[in-house]
Formats: C-alpha cells, structure tokens, sequence
C-alpha cells in the first residue's frame, strides 16, 4: 500500500483509568495528552483526550480515541485539529502495531480541504519512549 506520513502523535497518559464491568461488556476510558509533529502539523495533544475501549461478550474491543491538537500548521499559522480513531480488534492481544481508521476536522484554510477529503490510516505501536500514533496518507 502506498502511503505517506504526515503526522506523528506521542501519547502521555495523564489520569486515573477508568472502569466498567458489566453483563454485556466491558468499558475502559484511559485519559491523555502529548505532542504532536509532522510535516503538515506540530503542536500539543490538549490533556483532555481519552481513549475508550468498549469489549462486547464476543470480545470484540471496539477503541475510540478523541482529541483535539493545538499548534501551528504546515504554513505556520495557529489551528486546531479534532481527531477521531477508530480501531477493531478480537481478543486481549492488540497486533504490533495495530491499525486505526481516524478522521480529522480542523479550523486551519491551509489544512481543511486536504485533512477533510483524503484518506488516511493509523498505526499505534509502544515505543522506548512511549505510545506512538502515526498518521499516514493512503493512496489516492
């Protein structure tokens, strides 16, 4: 698959996790921040993201990640960016490094047609230095 990186996010888990354990599933939301660079981004991940991880009773985990960026983008200028990470797996045991499906919408003219209209995939993978999400621009 042909594909470019743009973006890498270095994750900071920053607060107590939280847990549900129910009849049909199970929940857990794990809050965060970090850093963002790239080539068409670089900023902070703001302290108030949070991943949530729902496994059904077929063990299906279903995560979510939500968060917003604040820096500067490619031209410079100050924007925002709204991540939304999707990724599906079976069981406890995540792939090295697992893939994601994310969605982005922003406040930056210079990234708004480009970030709103292309396709794009994610790989989370635990690094020295901690969790790293990199963001790569899939084929066109």
């Amino acid at each position: 698959m042909d594909r470019k990186a743009i973006m890498d996010v270095k994750v900071e888990f920053n607060g107590p996790v939280q847990r549900l354990s129910g009849e049909n599933a199970q929940v857990i939301m794990i809050p965060f921040g970090g850093t963002v660079s790239g080539e068409i981004f670089s900023g902070i991940v703001e302290p108030c993201g949070v991943d949530t991880q729902v496994v059904n009773a077929a063990g299906v985990r279903h995560m979510s990640a939500r968060y917003m960026l604040t820096g500067r983008d490619r031209d410079g200028s100050e924007a925002r960016i709204y991540v939304e990470n999707n990724g599906w797996f079976q069981g406890d045991d995540l792939p090295k490094p697992f893939v994601t499906v994310p969605a982005f919408y922003t406040d930056s003219a210079a990234l708004a047609k480009y970030l709103h209209s292309s396709r794009f995939t994610g790989e989370g993978s635990m690094e020295d230095d901690g969790l790293h999400i990199r963001f790569y621009e899939i084929g066109r």
